[in-house]
């Protein structure tokens, strides 16, 4: 994770450690990305709600479930799938009563912007859904922002809002009303949570994501970080090559590229420990395991921060 993004900045870092039952809440800038930097954080295993329509390749659907995803659809993925969010929910409910933990994306769909969107009903139905079965369950906002999409190696910015509980809402109100309460609450948190960045506004961009490195750490990474891209090079840009060409017309790319690069960079990492071990012979070679991915850190660390 400190590879893959170049530093995490969380307003609340007590928040990580909060239990079950508990229900996230989060805007949906980054596709799968945002799932796997809240399971990576979280002292307990966040299972996270995400688009039904990739459940449909076996291996798509193997690949997230191991990441504790389960699916969710909507209706412009066909009326058909609509009954499969009821097991979904029901799932989620079994986790609650577990004190487990689980994580829903409120805007529905994943966009890659600076920008808070209306909410979809899903996070209100299931939160009261759970209240209604007498689950003592706490809804807890956040937003995530990053630095960048289309950029490896990111500032990641997540803050954590106040938590939401039955007491909140009023659970004998109309069901409209009810979903409208909660969302109105949870929308007043978001607008404090999520960046507001115009899109092309460059200038705001780099004021807002942008964290400048100190001129001590330029100069002390400088040699292996140079080293981290002549390294790494070969694995990196073929990879980025063959993300852009599926993902370039989706918001798609920055999570495809650091799922391909999460499960190929150890590979990539034994292959040259392997070739470097048969040409020496030395048991020295070993130590790569820790130069190579501090070089490839000491990179990440002086890159560009912000898309262009």
């Amino acid at each position: 994770m400190a590879i893959f993004c170049r530093k995490i900045i969380i307003n609340k870092p007590d928040a990580l450690r909060a239990k079950g039952p508990l229900l996230i809440a989060s805007n949906h800038p980054n596709s799968f990305l945002d799932s796997v930097i809240f399971n990576a954080l979280f002292e307990q295993t966040v299972w996270s709600l995400t688009r039904g329509d990739v459940f449909k390749n076996k291996l798509a659907a193997r690949v997230l479930t191991s990441l504790k995803m389960m699916p969710v659809y909507r209706t412009s993925e066909g009326a058909d799938n609509l009954p499969e969010n009821y097991k979904t929910f029901d799932a989620c409910i079994e986790v609650f009563r577990h004190n487990g933990v689980v994580m829903i994306f409120s805007e529905g769909k994943c966009i890659n912007e600076w920008h808070l969107r209306p909410l979809k009903k899903g996070t209100a139905r299931l939160a009261i859904k759970a209240w209604q079965e007498n689950i003592p369950l706490q809804v807890l906002p956040v937003g995530i922002n990053y630095s960048s999409f289309w950029r490896f190696g990111k500032n990641v910015f997540i803050n954590f809002g106040t938590a939401i509980s039955k007491d909140n809402i009023d659970l004998t109100a109309k069901e409209g009303l009810r979903n409208q309460a909660f969302n109105h609450e949870l929308n007043q948190q978001f607008e404090h949570l999520v960046f507001e960045i115009p899109n092309g506004n460059k200038q705001k961009q780099k004021e807002i994501l942008e964290i400048e490195p100190s001129g001590f750490k330029k100069i002390a990474l400088a040699v292996p970080a140079a080293i981290g891209w002549i390294v790494h090079a070969p694995l990196y840009l073929p990879v980025k090559r063959f993300t852009w060409k599926r993902t370039y017309n989706n918001d798609h790319y920055d999570s495809v590229m650091t799922a391909i690069l999460l499960f190929s960079y150890p590979i990539y990492l034994l292959l040259l420990i392997l070739v470097f071990y048969m040409l020496t012979k030395s048991v020295y070679v070993f130590l790569l395991l820790l130069i190579l991915p501090f070089t490839a850190w000491s990179y990440v660390q002086l890159k560009p921060q912000v898309d262009k």
